[in-house]
């Protein structure tokens, strides 16, 4: 598996206190999990440290937030630049964002074209993605406004792509990381490959799907949709 860890670098100090956690998390990773670190930056993924088999190197590449506002002009565009430059090869690829979702290029209100497009880039590439909400600097993390719209496409992005959401429906920067890394360890050891045949249509987009189970009190956590290229 290879695992990128995303951090917004418009965000407060308080991610400073979470750091920490973090290097344990990636410690505590089995041998064949690869892991690389980003830092979100004027709409590209910063790479502090290439996807790597050594933990203890990719723990190393953590560190303080630049906490500039404006930093960061879109978390999306971060993430789709990540995706873009994924090493070919890989069987299983996550993404651990952490950020305050909020897309400083398009602004707040519904329908922000660039939260469907990198959902997109993420289903053709097999990308999954979980976020940890975090509170930004300057403006936007103090506005309700901005915090309600930002925790809303980070929703959109992780239940879309099969992934899960953290600390989303609160306000203020998590007491701690560590109940959310848990989970998400616990869900990393978890996943399954389902594959299914799609009937392809004239045109490629993303088309719904439904999963169910036989297996009593058992919950499947997957994206609603998946990406069907054109019919030949």
């Amino acid at each position: 598996m290879d695992l990128f860890i995303l951090l917004d670098d418009a965000s407060t100090l308080s991610l400073g206190t979470q750091l920490e956690d973090l290097r344990q998390f990636i410690n505590a990773q089995p041998a064949t999990t690869r892991i690389g670190i980003a830092y979100m930056q004027n709409g590209i993924a910063q790479i502090a440290q290439e996807l790597t088999s050594d933990h203890a190197l990719a723990s190393k590449a953590l560190r303080l937030p630049l906490g500039i506002p404006g930093v960061n002009g879109s978390p999306y565009f971060s993430l789709g630049d990540l995706i873009k430059r994924w090493p070919e090869g890989s069987p299983r690829r996550e993404v651990l964002m952490a950020t305050d979702g909020a897309d400083r290029y398009y602004g707040n209100g519904p329908d922000d074209p660039y939260v469907p497009e990198v959902i997109e880039q993420a289903q053709r590439a097999g990308v999954i993605v979980f976020a940890i909400y975090t509170p930004g600097v300057g403006h936007f993390g103090h506005s309700y406004w901005s915090a309600y719209w930002g925790q809303y496409y980070l929703s959109q992005t992780v239940e879309e792509t099969g992934g899960e959401g953290y600390y989303i429906g609160f306000y203020g920067p998590p007491v701690a990381f560590v109940p959310y890394l848990n989970d998400l360890a616990q869900r990393l050891t978890r996943q399954y490959l389902l594959t299914f045949l799609a009937k392809p249509e004239k045109k490629a987009g993303m088309r719904r799907v439904r999963l169910a189970t036989e297996v009593p009190n058992a919950e499947l956590v997957a994206a609603d949709s998946v990406y069907v290229p054109a019919g030949q």
